[in-house]
């Protein structure tokens, strides 16, 4: 154990700054926020759902929750049930397994709700296209309210894609 502690000290911290485009992100998450506020008077809730992505993506969506971009700290919560959700954050082409599912909950998620697809696959199905397994892009099986381009897109775009579809949205 002393051995663990003479290393800990030794290497110190080593986490790196967001960037230089920081304030950016800053201002990307507290506009979300925002939004969220004024169309639904609470915080949003962000149910992601992988319909058969190469997890690329689901590893950035994760980076939201990370210290760097602290979206939960600004009122963006991820939800376990679609019955809890405001908006469907999907990744990957939608596979013939994951088609049924996909549906599902869809239809589980309340009214208004917003479905954000997440990366190329997500829209052209990516290097999945053409496989006996992949159904197609998203927007062949649920209504999409915005698309995010990117294999994988950054946590800042994914950010711009969410706010770009509450934008779109009408106040209730």
């Amino acid at each position: 154990m002393p051995s663990l502690f003479r290393k800990i000290f030794q290497t110190g911290i080593v986490t790196e700054p967001l960037g230089p485009d920081a304030d950016e992100v800053v201002q990307l998450v507290k506009a979300v926020s925002v939004q969220a506020q004024r169309l639904f008077g609470r915080a949003l809730a962000v149910r992601e759902v992988d319909a058969g992505s190469c997890n690329g993506c689901e590893i950035e969506i994760s980076g939201l929750t990370s210290p760097v971009y602290d979206s939960e700290r600004f009122g963006i919560h991820f939800v376990a049930s679609p019955r809890h959700a405001d908006l469907l954050l999907v990744t990957g082409p939608v596979t013939r397994n994951m088609e049924v599912p996909l549906r599902k909950t869809y239809e589980a998620t309340p009214d208004p709700k917003l479905v954000v697809a997440v990366g190329d696959c997500s829209q052209t199905c990516g290097v999945f296209a053409g496989s006996y397994a992949v159904t197609g892009s998203v927007d062949q099986v649920i209504p999409v309210n915005v698309f995010v381009p990117g294999c994988p897109p950054e946590p800042a775009d994914i950010l711009r894609g969410i706010l770009t579809a509450l934008n779109r949205m009408p106040p209730r």
